[in-house]
């Protein structure tokens, strides 16, 4: 689209007359908007991706609280970052953050690079968190393109793209051609406060929309048809076991994962996926022998689990076990631990691992062995 074409300039002119005003005006008090550094800036985004505001918020806080500055990030170890971002998922997120934490620490000094093209280079940074960080902290004219911009744009320009990545290079080229130079960081925070506190997807408050006048999908009756969707193919479903594995000290079983994957470096109740028939307690069986080479007794079910995550759902089936052969060992897991229950909440587990803890946490306060 040309930022020349009449239609656009109209957009550009609101812009500059009704939505940085209004930001302005309505920008809510976040701590990543105070003390503006490369470091917050690039604590919060990362957060953000894939996380509502309110969600993300004590987890800011608390993260900047264990790791105030770079330094203190790059000396932590994977499993204190990993803790820090318990129950925020997406947990690629946090160890790419380590990884960036070192790499500018240890071969920059502690300096972020100042270009877009620099911190493109960095470990585990897209074109999304370069933008963001180059445009916010160091003021470079470089657009964004997140959920709640693509909502925006979309619904002003009335753009019927239903493929997501092509719609985010269309929401980009327009954005560029829309940025008041100079001016990128409160352009690109006003485009996503609109998003977030007054076009929202569903019921839209148009009426307090500073781009209202210009608006393509206000003006069709209709703005909750914008942005097109493709229907959702319906998510993969996977039956999981898990074993509580208890020792006669009242200890119990817990094995992290390996860095890379979805949950990398996280710890959990060792199990896995139920093979075609299969009884849950042969699943979990065979799951310790063969990720640890330990045989069990497979006892009562102590919980289920019933969680979404972005690709897929699971059912988590934890069960009472006790070791009957073998000792563990480090087959398919990066290390495991005996842990008594009071201790468990010091390791770093996954939302569905969490409520195995919370349901191994009330059956000890019933007094159960």
């Amino acid at each position: 689209m040309s930022g020349t074409d009449p239609f656009t300039a109209r957009v550009r002119a609101a812009v500059a007359r009704r939505l940085l005003p209004w930001f302005r005006a309505n920008a809510r008090d976040l701590p990543w908007r105070r003390r503006r550094t490369p470091y917050r800036v690039l604590i919060s985004e990362m957060m953000l991706q894939q996380t509502r505001v309110d969600q993300a918020l004590p987890y800011f806080e608390r993260f900047m609280t264990r790791f105030p500055t770079l330094r203190a990030l790059a000396a932590a170890d994977e499993s204190a970052v990993l803790k820090a971002w318990e129950g925020l998922g997406y947990y690629a997120r946090a160890r790419n953050l380590l990884r960036l934490a070192h790499h500018v620490v240890v071969e920059r000094g502690g300096r972020f690079p100042r270009t877009y093209e620099g911190l493109l280079a960095l470990p585990g940074v897209g074109p999304y968190t370069a933008a963001a960080v180059g445009s916010l902290a160091f003021g470079l004219d470089l657009p964004l393109s997140d959920g709640n911009v693509r909502r925006v744009l979309a619904r002003v320009f009335a753009l019927d793209e239903p493929q997501r990545e092509r719609l985010d290079a269309e929401c980009r080229a327009i954005a560029a051609a829309l940025l008041p130079r100079g001016r990128a960081a409160a352009f690109n925070e006003a485009l996503m406060e609109l998003g977030a506190t007054v076009c929202a997807p569903k019921r839209p408050a148009c009426g307090a929309c500073p781009l209202r006048e210009v608006c393509r999908a206000r003006a069709a009756g209709a703005p909750e048809r914008w942005p097109r969707r493709r229907p959702r193919k319906p998510l993969p479903h996977l039956v999981v076991g898990a074993a509580v594995t208890v020792d006669a000290r009242g200890r119990v079983l817990i094995a992290r994962r390996k860095s890379e994957g979805l949950l990398g470096g996280l710890w959990e109740f060792p199990g896995g996926k139920i093979e075609p028939g299969e009884t849950m307690a042969q699943c979990i069986a065979r799951e310790l022998r063969e990720e640890m080479g330990i045989g069990i007794e497979v006892g009562e079910r102590l919980t289920v689990v019933r969680h979404a995550y972005s690709h897929f759902t699971i059912e988590l089936h934890a069960h009472i076990a006790r070791r009957v052969a073998g000792r563990a060992r480090r087959i398919h897991c990066a290390d495991f631990a005996w842990v008594p229950i009071a201790r468990l909440r010091e390791y770093a587990f996954s939302r569905a691992d969490l409520r195995i803890v919370e349901a191994l946490e009330a059956r000890a306060a019933a007094g159960k062995p």
